[in-house]
């Protein structure tokens, strides 16, 4: 081995060492009892090497973009990496790696190495490692979770959980010949026994991310090329790419793929899953093209389009859409699309969706801060008819679902199902305060705040008494610190601080203190108009400042 050869290989192994110390560095015991699921932290590593610079990352090789074209003055030559470089770096790692605690290295290994070259880019896969024992270790473990937390399991699951699971059930070392239909139906458990918890749209972020890494690294490239960049993918098929199944085997993986970004991913990864389903058609799926234009056939046809004089609806559970065109402006024609969209989720209809209106007319609530969607825009219509509003109501109990948002709807305007139906209920009749409270308990303050938005709107409609309070601290409670509520000098009327004390009695202290910070301004305000109060509304003021809990 010549001087140079040498040397070089010497800066590779430093960069190797200097990898294993920075990896090293961490409580990987500690990390890997969070979850069964995990065995390991670290599954491969990559050696990069041009110009005489050597780094080594915890990044994979991507085999989908070409390689390097012939770069004059290079050191190296392509022979000398094939035949002296790559096994002595893989003797060395694996040394390396034999020495290290078990918990750092996950139950496979892949070294993989990028070298510019004289003649060019040569991409090799340096050491391949696979242990046997964490392997086994790792089946068993993932079995018995399917069976105990899924399959018999009553209770919301862990999102690290769906995390690690998701992307193992897709690792084809670890299941080779697996049904893609049982990977769906684990998919579908996942969700199903977390329905209604807080954590069910990362759990899905979870299943979707794993799915969309399996499609754009092992199933595209099967078939398809990449004519765009590694950010822009733009893919083109390829002379001999065939199918010999069009409808059954991986591709139904890949088309599952599709509906979950469609359904629930943000509208800028929309043209991920279309690229997805374009793709499945050009190899010959019929079941894509039928995606694309009647959904997933879940629903009956009776149930998923209605056509008469009046309006004309049709819904796809795979784009979670409902075209609406209303053809005559009717009271008539707003309710027979209300029954349509109220029996469509009682039958199991996508919650987080959206519809596409086609009206002539635009009426809007009076609430700032709503999104103007067609969504937004066919309930403040269909509110202007006063004999529909007890279907708006029926609509709205099915409709609403914690953890669920219209689909045109993202950040500062995300709203629940139900939203717009409800606000505009509650603003035209107290006899829908029952249903805001409802509503308001089901609501996920942490990913929504337009309820701050209908609360001011509520206040300023209905104005503060005796009738209106209860419902005011309901939705208080499920509002931010962000909300403007004007409403202090009302407030401090003394039968309304009594009605107030009695609403938060048996609330915890945390709670109180938000309660009063949205009229007050925070209990430090609080406690200097108590101490100029005189009689009994000093006295309720303070003892409002004690429920708070603050010295």
């Amino acid at each position: 081995m010549d001087h140079t050869l040498e040397t070089i290989l010497d800066e590779m192994k430093q960069e190797i060492d200097n990898w294993i110390a920075y990896i090293s560095n961490k409580d990987a015991e500690k990390i890997v009892k969070r979850t069964k699921l995990q065995v390991g932290i670290h599954g491969h590593a990559l050696l990069e090497y041009a110009k005489g610079r050597v780094d080594v990352t915890d990044d994979e090789l991507n085999l989908t973009l070409p390689g390097a074209t012939a770069i004059p003055g290079e050191l190296l030559s392509e022979e000398e990496v094939r035949e002296q470089i790559v096994p002595e770096l893989a003797s060395y790692m694996q040394h390396k790696l034999n020495a290290l605690p078990p918990a750092l290295i996950d139950y496979q290994f892949t070294f993989d190495g990028k070298f510019r070259t004289r003649e060019g880019g040569v991409n090799v896969r340096i050491l391949e490692f696979v242990d046997e024992t964490k392997k086994q270790q790792l089946l068993e473990r993932i079995s018995i979770y399917i069976s105990d937390k899924l399959e018999a399991g009553k209770y919301p699951t862990k999102p690290l959980e769906t995390f690690f699971l998701s992307r193992h059930l897709l690792d084809e070392r670890l299941f080779p010949d697996t049904d893609p239909g049982v990977i769906i139906s684990v998919f579908e458990n996942i969700q199903q026994v977390n329905k209604g918890n807080k954590h069910l749209a990362e759990h899905r972020n979870n299943v979707t991310g794993a799915l969309r890494n399996w499609v754009e690294s092992h199933w595209l490239p099967c078939y398809f090329d990449n004519i765009g960049t590694q950010w822009q993918k733009e893919y083109k098929k390829r002379s001999d790419a065939r199918l010999e199944n069009t409808e059954q085997g991986p591709i139904e993986l890949a088309l599952y793929a599709a509906i979950l970004i469609l359904k629930y991913e943000p509208s800028y990864s929309r043209s991920v899953g279309l690229a997805i389903l374009n793709c499945a058609i050009e190899l010959g799926s019929a079941q894509a093209k039928r995606l694309t234009k009647e959904g997933s056939g879940t629903f009956s046809k009776e149930d998923i389009s209605l056509r008469d004089e009046l309006a004309e609806c049709t819904a796809n559970d795979v784009f979670a859409e409902v075209t609406i065109a209303i053809k005559q402006e009717t009271e008539e024609s707003y309710a027979r699309a209300l029954r349509f969209l109220t029996h469509l989720l009682s039958l199991g209809f996508p919650k987080s969706y959206q519809i596409k209106l086609k009206s002539g007319v635009k009426q809007w609530l009076p609430i700032k801060g709503l999104a103007k969607s067609n969504t937004h825009r066919f309930f403040a219509n269909a509110l202007e008819y006063p004999n529909l509003h007890p279907l708006l109501e029926e609509y709205a109990r099915v409709a609403m679902e914690p953890f669920e948002w219209y689909a045109d709807t993202e950040g500062e305007k995300n709203c629940m199902p139900g939203s717009y139906a409800v606000f505009g209920l509650g603003l035209t009749d107290q006899d829908y305060f029952p249903l805001v409270e409802q509503y308001m308990g089901m609501v996920d303050e942490e990913h929504q705040s337009v309820q701050n938005h209908f609360t001011v709107a509520l206040a300023e409609r209905h104005g503060i008494h005796l009738e209106t309070i209860p419902t005011l601290v309901k939705c208080m409670l499920h509002s931010t610190d962000s909300m403007k509520l004007k409403i202090q000098t009302d407030m401090e009327d003394e039968a309304h601080l009594r009605l107030l004390l009695d609403q938060v009695r048996g609330l915890q202290n945390y709670e109180v203190e938000h309660i009063v910070y949205l009229i007050w301004g925070g209990t430090d305000k609080l406690r200097k108009i108590a101490a100029k109060a005189e009689g009994d509304r000093g006295k309720w003021l303070s003892e409002l400042a004690q429920a708070t809990g603050r010295s």
